[in-house]
């Protein structure tokens, strides 16, 4: 597959002549209102093409809102690849209505974390598209996680079925964040107005996001193996110190999209009211 993506997917539109094409298109449509006109065209194009040259590795990480975003994700990706490597072997240790499952079932249970997480990547989506604050949703989809992972060491044990509820509700908190983050939140920042319209930013803002993400997912696991040794608990509670670190990480970014929400709402306030003041008067 990688071989098959670097030999046919074109790097740019510029590379397969995409641009050129619509140009040509263009000049074909506007010939007839040209000659018409009289107008002539030098046979040396009077404009230079500027090649965008790519964002620098510093300068991709002085975009505002990337060093919060990825260190984010460090986080939010350590507690979801802890989940992901060490919840069957958590499930098949751990006595669930005063029984063990076997490993293939504890396997097979802990499926139920992933459907959690695609639903939760789903709302943070949709909820960040329809209130246009990816801050605000990744802080509070993380803060929520919190209390899911206590109940879910805490209570997960009664019966199954509660087993299996709160580990849904802990895959749709964690993984909604560490879904947004590496799509759409990155799109975002990969295209910002201190940019200047170069869109050279997107792949290395990317690179850097998930690629600090990356880094967590590795030391989540690694610090498991060692603090499982003593007690879950004091796993779950690294965990749980994680995603509230996440959550802080982003307090500046919420601050400032909660800040322009009030003067967004203020402002459509003062609109309707003067509209409302010549409709008064007659």
């Amino acid at each position: 597959m990688g071989i098959l993506v670097c030999l046919l997917l074109p790097v740019s539109p510029e590379s397969v002549g995409a641009d050129r094409q619509e140009e040509e298109d263009d000049d074909a449509v506007d010939s007839p209102k040209k000659k018409r006109e009289g107008v002539t065209e030098p046979l040396l194009g009077s404009h230079t093409e500027m090649k965008e040259n790519a964002v620098g590795f510093i300068e991709a990480w002085r975009i505002p809102g990337v060093a919060p975003f990825a260190f984010c994700l460090f986080f939010a990706k350590l507690v979801a690849y802890t989940f992901l490597y060490w919840l069957p072997y958590y499930i098949s240790h751990t006595a669930i209505e005063g029984k063990y499952l076997s490993d293939e079932t504890a396997g097979n249970l802990s499926t139920f974390f992933d459907v959690g997480g695609v639903l939760g990547g789903i709302l943070a989506g949709h909820i960040s598209d329809r209130l246009d604050a990816r801050a605000i949703t990744a802080a509070t989809f993380m803060y929520c996680a919190i209390p899911a992972l206590y109940f879910y060491r805490s209570y997960g044990h009664i019966s199954l079925a509660m087993n299996i509820a709160l580990m849904f509700i802990c895959g749709m908190f964690v993984n909604g964040p560490y879904a947004l983050i590496t799509t759409a939140v990155s799109a975002d920042l990969g295209t910002h107005s201190s940019l200047n319209g170069n869109s050279k930013a997107l792949a290395t803002v990317t690179a850097i996001i998930d690629g600090t993400g990356s880094v967590g997912a590795a030391v989540g696991p690694l610090l498991t193996g060692y603090i499982s040794a003593n007690s879950w608990s004091a796993v779950f509670t690294m965990l749980m110190a994680a995603a509230l670190v996440a959550g802080l990480l982003l307090t500046r970014l919420v601050v400032a999209e909660v800040a322009a929400r009030i003067s967004e709402t203020r402002s459509q306030g003062r609109s309707q009211s003067r509209s409302q003041e010549p409709e008064l008067n007659v």
